[in-house]
């Protein structure tokens, strides 16, 4: 189920209602089976994965929890952690695993029957399978204590708004707050509802209007040269920005509906200096998760300069293999590892504090380079980042003619570009302005003019496109 489905606008409200008119005893049956029948309605039998994972884990937790020998601790980790990844591994890595297997062996002249398995990715698998893995080490570590009742447990894994592309919340922020006893709050619902309008109007009027020229830009990319994969890439970056934070801002919203705080995944990324700083505000709660569960174990800083050197590397191109199976994947995330360790060998120089003119030169920067290795994960295959690589600079000589070329290979109507530079332009306000002041509260407390009129206009632009079916969210694939 989409949000941006009708289905899903039925669903919601009938949910709302429940939940409200519910005493606070049965909400996490409501939460629990309406959780299920959001992620069913994508696939039914999928729903056995996502069931057997939490059984696995809850299980797990609870022996850990009565358990005082350390071998058997690491014993109950180990299984659990290989048991959950493993089910990842299968329907996500196996083939990917096994064409990287043979490739090697043919080096050595040795050829291997290819063994593929035919499955579909479960929607969703990568994020509840973090979920579940942190949620297990925390009470590992002693962090948190184990949860006794599954049905609390089962919903927090499933928690609909956030369960198929995130936000990754930790047991310590949202479990307790389904086991409190939510009262209605007004200023927090329609703060919620105005989120998720926001994040309409990113996916809706940007991510999709953009994606619709990306995508036939990639997937033809043969048919391009020159600065068209430039405008492909920059435009990329806003469509990934865009859909990806427009889907957290639904699900923030969605759950504030239901009395209850998500974490936030997004800080206006694309107003960063460095690489480092765009990862603090890029899918903070993945980000947070590999530092705490992978960087940090690894040793993190506290080592020697080659050892964190080697800690960051390892932990972005992991970052990168769990975006997808695929090469591309490994080398976006290799990118920014190798990025993050040259701004930490010059670290003086980055962390520079830079003001006015050269502030918004160096965040211009950053935006170019962050997109040129967008290119990695956008491309479908290796052989297509070798082709745009080797062709993005043809006709460069000449600027003037490379940026006229690049434009008329995108063959948009002026109006259409008017249309897109106008949301781009509410975008970046927005997210510029969100660097100190919270949009949403500052426009709440307007006079009821300034507030409608804005509303009016945001409805507007939504209204304007034109829709060809129900667009899926990029993060789905992951």
């Amino acid at each position: 189920m989409l949000f941006n489905s009708l289905q899903f606008g039925i669903f919601l409200p009938i949910v709302f209602a429940i939940y409200w008119l519910l005493p606070h005893k049965y909400r996490w049956i409501l939460l629990f089976v309406s959780s299920y029948y959001f992620y069913m309605s994508w696939n039914a039998k999928y729903v056995f994965l996502i069931f057997g994972t939490t059984l696995i884990s809850y299980v797990a937790a609870r022996l850990l929890e009565g358990q005082d020998d350390k071998k058997k601790k690491n014993i109950i980790l180990a299984v659990t952690a290989v048991v959950c990844l493993g089910v990842l591994f299968f329907f996500k890595y196996f083939n990917f695993f096994f064409e990287s297997v043979t490739q090697i062996f043919k080096l050595f002249s040795i050829q291997l029957n290819t063994v593929t398995l035919n499955v579909l990715l479960p929607v969703g698998i990568s994020f509840y399978t973090f979920q579940t893995l942190s949620y297990v080490i925390d009470v590992y570590k002693g962090k948190v204590s184990a949860e006794h009742h599954f049905g609390y447990y089962a919903s927090f894994i499933s928690f609909f708004p956030q369960l198929v592309a995130g936000p990754i919340e930790r047991t310590s922020n949202l479990l307790p707050q389904m086991k409190k006893e939510q009262h209605f709050d007004y200023d927090k619902a329609t703060y919620g509802l105005k989120l998720m309008a926001w994040g309409f109007f990113k996916k809706l009027c940007i991510a999709d209007v953009f994606g619709y020229t990306v995508d036939g830009i990639f997937t033809y990319y043969y048919n391009y040269k020159g600065g068209v994969f430039v405008l492909a890439a920059l435009m990329f970056g806003i469509q990934i920005y865009c859909d990806f934070s427009g889907y957290s801002d639904i699900a923030i919203g969605c759950a504030k509906l239901l009395g209850i705080d998500l974490m936030t995944n997004f800080k206006s990324p694309y107003f960063s200096t460095t690489v480092t700083e765009f990862w603090r505000r890029w899918h903070i709660s993945l980000s947070t998760w590999f530092r705490d569960y992978v960087y940090i174990p690894l040793g993190g800083s506290r080592c020697k300069k080659g050892r964190h050197c080697l800690n960051l590397l390892i932990t972005f191109v992991v970052s990168g293999l769990w975006h997808g199976a695929n090469v591309t994947f490994i080398l976006w995330g290799a990118c920014h590892g190798v990025l993050q360790i040259i701004e930490n060998i010059f670290s003086k120089i980055f962390k520079r504090e830079s003001k006015g003119i050269v502030w918004w030169i160096r965040v211009a920067w950053m935006y170019v380079l962050v997109c040129a290795v967008w290119i990695f994960f956008r491309a479908d295959s290796f052989s297509a980042v070798v082709w745009i690589y080797q062709v993005i600079l043809d006709g460069i000589v000449h600027p003037l003619g490379y940026l006229r070329t690049a434009v008329a290979e995108l063959d948009c109507q002026p109006i259409d570009w008017g249309i897109k530079f106008l949301t781009l332009f509410v975008l970046g306000a927005y997210d510029y302005v969100s660097l100190k002041t919270d949009v949403i509260e500052y426009i709440s407390s307007k006079r009821k003019l300034i507030r409608y009129a804005t509303y009016t206009f945001l409805l507007a632009l939504i209204l304007w496109q034109r829709y060809d079916g129900v667009a899926t969210f990029v993060y789905f694939q992951f």
